[in-house]
């Protein structure tokens, strides 16, 4: 798969093009329905920083912040959504492993556990970031 292959909309994701391959592939979710998936996601996370800040460890890389959170986060984050069980997997995948990768390319480098579940935000889309 090339950039070429990926929806329009994933450009603007802040979830890395490699994670949301991988994720589509691992859990045989069309990559379209993925991409549509976290776009609604997305868009409900970008009032969330304040919530993630206060109390998960985050890095920030190229305008993007992963947050190191845990189970009971994302429970949170998707339960007003009605997603398949499938695509939440991939949803989750696809943020875990960008936190990652990020995780890895920052100066400062948070333990990621094997339980941590990362969840991904665009840093220009938060109210305040300290």
């Amino acid at each position: 798969m090339t950039d070429t292959d990926l929806p329009e909309e994933a450009r603007e994701l802040p979830i890395l093009d490699s994670a949301l391959e991988n994720a589509a592939d691992r859990n045989d979710v069309p990559l379209r329905e993925l991409t549509d998936a976290l776009v609604v996601l997305d868009a409900d996370l970008r009032g969330r920083h304040s919530t993630y800040e206060t109390n998960y460890e985050y890095v920030t890389v190229d305008g993007v912040r992963a947050y190191l959170a845990d189970a009971e986060a994302w429970a949170a984050l998707v339960a007003d959504f009605d997603l398949d069980s499938t695509v939440e997997d991939a949803v989750r995948a696809a943020h875990t492993e960008s936190a990652q990768l990020l995780r890895d390319r920052a100066v400062e480098n948070p333990q990621f556990a094997e339980e941590t579940v990362g969840i991904v935000v665009g840093v220009d889309t938060a109210e305040e970031i300290g």
